[in-house]
Parts: structure tokens; C-alpha cells; sequence
């Protein structure tokens, strides 16, 4: 195993363990921006479609937005897969999934070649979204997720996110949701 390798493998799970014991208002990377209210308006590039995608995009979808710290990591391509094989849910719901890290765009771009991924993966190399979702940690973009409704509203928010189960408790919420937001 590479020392690189291994100290992103530490780097994940330690991320991994304070975001578990993170409180919900304030979370390990900042304050959360607020439920029920506008989701913070984000354009990130992306290495799929016309090269960026935009919050506002997506206006008319649910929107799965999960920011997690590292390609090719052991727990961000866990949970990456676990998305990917929920996708055809996700789309029979009306939902769109992105993920987000500070990794760059070429890099995502192995990432979905890699590990087939049909879902797009933005880059925020400088942090900036992360941070207004409260999902920064140093250089790293925490693992945490969010619900936004089709209006743009921020429905759900999770914290203590555990790679191997993130998609099926996502999924659950997202049918709680739509049948009571409307």
C-alpha cells in the first residue's frame, strides 16, 4: 500500500468518525445551512454535459446533493457504488444525484470510468460550496448530504453518514418527503 494511499485511507476515516459524533445545527466542517429554507445556489464544473451544472439546473427534480472527501478512497468509492446501483430509483423518483469533493474534474472524470458511474461529480477544488453547506475541513470536503425539493428548498440533511448504508437511508427519507412535500 502507498503512504499516499494510506494517508488518505486515515484522512477518510477519521472524517468519517467526527462527522458521526457531529451535532446536527453544527457539524465537523461548519454550520449547516438552514432546513426547510432555499438551498445555497451553487455552479460547479463537472465532467459530464456541458461542463458545469448549476443548482438552478436542476429546478423541477429532487436533488441528492452528497459532498465526500476523495476519489478512489475506500469509503467515498463504497458509497459512490452503493449510489450508482440505487440510480434507476433515484430516477423513477424524479431525483437527481450529485456528489461533490475537491477533487478536480479530470480526476472525477477517471473516478466515473473507474467505477462506471452515471451520475455527475463536481469539482470544488477551492472549497467554496462546501463551506456554505458546512462540508469543509481543511482541504477536504466532509461526507455529508442533503435532500433538495424540486423548488429548491433544503428538505434533509445527514451528518453521521456511514458509506455502506447512506444510499438505502437516503432513499427512505426521499419517499417520506415526496409523499409529504408538495
Amino acid at each position: 500500500m502507498s503512504r499516499r494511499y494510506f494517508l488518505q485511507t486515515i484522512v477518510c476515516l477519521c472524517l468519517a468518525i467526527t462527522t458521526f459524533c457531529a451535532s446536527p445545527s453544527f457539524a465537523i466542517g461548519g454550520k449547516l445551512p438552514s432546513l426547510d429554507q432555499p438551498a445555497p445556489e451553487f455552479t460547479l464544473p463537472t465532467n459530464t454535459g456541458n461542463g458545469e451544472i448549476a443548482l438552478t439546473d436542476l429546478r423541477g427534480k429532487w436533488v441528492v446533493l452528497y459532498f465526500y472527501p476523495k476519489d478512489f478512497t475506500a469509503g467515498c468509492t463504497l458509497e459512490a457504488r452503493r449510489f450508482q446501483q440505487d440510480l434507476p430509483k433515484y430516477i423513477a423518483q424524479n431525483a437527481q444525484i450529485i456528489g461533490v469533493s475537491a477533487d478536480s474534474v479530470d480526476s472525477h472524470a477517471e473516478f466515473c470510468d473507474t467505477e462506471g458511474l452515471k451520475f455527475p461529480l463536481l469539482a470544488d477544488t477551492t472549497g467554496e460550496v462546501s463551506k456554505v453547506y458546512g462540508s469543509w475541513l481543511g482541504n477536504l470536503s466532509v461526507r455529508h448530504s442533503f435532500i433538495i425539493d424540486p423548488k429548491g428548498i433544503l428538505r434533509a440533511t445527514f451528518v453521521k453518514v456511514n458509506p455502506v448504508i447512506h444510499s438505502t437511508e437516503v432513499l427512505s427519507r426521499l419517499t417520506e418527503l415526496q409523499a409529504t412535500v408538495s
